[in-house]
């Protein structure tokens, strides 16, 4: 008990130290736009985000942020997700009920859009879209009829097929968020798929392993739950056993509570952070050279060097939507890029 004890001590000093030489900043962009982004993705070199009003915007290497062609029948549309395969190819994603959730494609750098699959389910609404590689990739809708919607593709988003396993049953008033496009993700390493949702049952994350003939299986997650704007709303993971499941209450943002969960056992079991960001949360990434965490939200953001047990703030000041490293977007074309001054 007395080792444990000096290892645990031992392992907090090294992290709130290591934490003390790391010094964020965002480098904000000018991106030319008022649209609100919660879409942001990247591949070979080119990042590209999407957001209101069918909006998406392209940057190529060290180029300038540039506006993209608006997909057909989009302009009035929240393109609430975005999914990049290289410097040309990319998928976008609209919410909304019945036929505004929809998924449009380019392959020619956004300069013209196809409109691949729209949702003809006037109860339904999309809330994401990810992919595993060029092929498989999956699309979350919430419940419809007691059950999550999961399409799945293994054509590369030519072809979609639901998901009718008996693991997607939701709980009363269960749902999944289209905070960040990253509330369903695929670990990079495992392939195993992840959702995380939220609602007056509380916050659980459902997963399934890539194995031939697995099904969807769910475990509690202790974040801030018992209200519909409550719950888990962005995942990641750095490897095949490390993540990080951040959320909390959008209708409380400075709340504390219940903003951040870390596993070390692949998504099997999920425990509290003890030092938790400074509020509600929509989206969380990995930074692999520096070896953090980092989370962002309506009044900023925090970073963590202990995989996600301790989190300190380092951003007081800006509203972000969503986050892929080192990128982050947010409300009235906010666009920032994380930049790392570390002495590690």
């Amino acid at each position: 008990m007395r080792k444990l004890l000096l290892k645990r001590l031992g392992s907090a000093l090294l992290a709130t130290t290591l934490a003390a030489q790391i010094h964020p900043a965002w480098q904000l962009a000018e991106s030319g736009s008022a649209a609100s982004f919660r879409g942001i993705s990247q591949a070979g070199g080119t990042a590209w985000v999407s957001g209101t009003h069918g909006t998406v915007l392209r940057k190529t290497g060290d180029g300038a942020w540039r506006p993209c062609a608006v997909p057909p029948g989009a302009e009035k549309l929240d393109l609430r997700g975005i999914w990049a395969f290289d410097d040309t190819h990319a998928l976008a994603l609209s919410i909304g009920p019945g036929e505004q959730s929809r998924v449009y494609r380019s392959s020619d750098g956004c300069a013209t859009w196809a409109q691949v699959i729209v949702n003809t389910d006037p109860k339904g609404f999309w809330d994401g879209i990810v992919f595993a590689d060029e092929k498989h990739g999956l699309i979350l809708g919430d419940p419809v009829d007691g059950r999550f919607t999961i399409l799945t593709t293994s054509d590369g988003g030519e072809h979609w097929t639901p998901d009718a396993d008996p693991g997607l049953a939701a709980l009363p008033g269960e749902g999944g968020f289209a905070a960040s496009n990253t509330s369903l993700i695929v670990n990079p390493d495992t392939k195993t798929e992840y959702l995380g949702t939220g609602g007056p049952s509380g916050p659980r994350v459902l997963m399934k392993a890539a194995t031939a003939g697995a099904g969807w299986t769910a475990v509690p997650v202790p974040l801030s739950g018992g209200s519909p704007a409550a719950g888990v709303f962005s995942l990641a993971f750095r490897d095949g056993q490390h993540g990080v499941a951040v959320g909390g209450n959008y209708e409380k943002p400075a709340d504390t509570a219940g903003t951040a969960a870390f596993t070390s056992d692949a998504g099997r079991n999920w425990t509290a952070a003890s030092t938790p960001p400074g509020g509600y949360r929509s989206a969380v990434g990995y930074l692999a050279a520096e070896r953090i965490w980092v989370a962002v939200g309506p009044n900023g953001g925090d970073f963590s060097a202990d995989d996600g047990k301790t989190w300190t703030r380092f951003d007081a000041v800006n509203n972000w939507n969503a986050l892929s490293p080192p990128w982050a977007v947010g409300p009235k074309g906010k666009i920032g890029k994380l930049a790392i001054d570390a002495n590690r």
